[in-house]
């Protein structure tokens, strides 16, 4: 998985990203496009991006940025390989219904888990779910339990997926067992590998 990213132009704190060649998109520092690329910063001749968890600096000018996101690795239409990371973290890329995100996988998290600002992106009105209180990994949270019409890795995808949507305390996306629950997990020399299950 492969995202293309080129610096066409700057109007003031303003940057005009190409993303995988295709129309031209203007963001301001904070903001992500249709395909999950966050700008954080701009200057008259260069922006810096995150994409799929890794910071660039861009400049006007040069070619292309393409970054591939190194720990996924599909192996068949609904079979995804994960490669842990140095941490012995697995991490794979994929959306809520149409916002990309960064997945940690965690086998101990009850749902998929993302933040508010994901929610906003994923254009799901979450404070019309239950309010909970959750304990997170940076103590106590408020959080809302929200049905999530459509959650993708790689080549997996997964309808009515239940999910909490975090105002604080959540750092990452993680992808819980509302989501894992429904797959087949395995391991294969450190690896893991996550098949639908038909």
């Amino acid at each position: 998985m492969a995202v293309e990213v080129e610096l066409a132009g700057v109007f003031g704190k303003r940057a005009v990203l190409v993303i995988n060649g295709g129309a031209p998109q203007t963001l301001s520092a904070g903001q992500y496009s249709r395909e999950g690329v966050r700008l954080l910063e701009v200057n008259s001749a260069a922006a810096v991006v995150d994409v799929v968890g890794e910071r660039r600096r861009l400049r006007m000018g040069e070619a292309t940025l393409r970054i591939i996101e190194p720990v996924a690795q599909q192996s068949g239409a609904a079979t995804l390989r994960l490669v842990p990371d140095i941490h012995g973290h697995y991490w794979a890329q994929g959306a809520v219904n149409s916002a990309s995100l960064r997945f940690m996988i965690d086998t101990g998290a009850t749902y998929v888990a993302i933040s508010a600002d994901e929610a906003k992106r994923a254009g799901i009105d979450y404070r019309s779910g239950q309010r909970v209180r959750m304990n997170t990994a940076n103590g106590p949270s408020n959080a809302w339990l929200v049905t999530l019409d459509r959650v993708s890795i790689g080549g997996v995808v997964l309808h009515g997926i239940q999910g909490s949507v975090h105002e604080q305390g959540l750092p990452v996306a993680l992808l819980g067992m509302s989501f894992l629950n429904r797959l087949d997990m395995r391991r294969e020399a450190g690896d893991l590998l996550l098949a639908r299950r038909y």
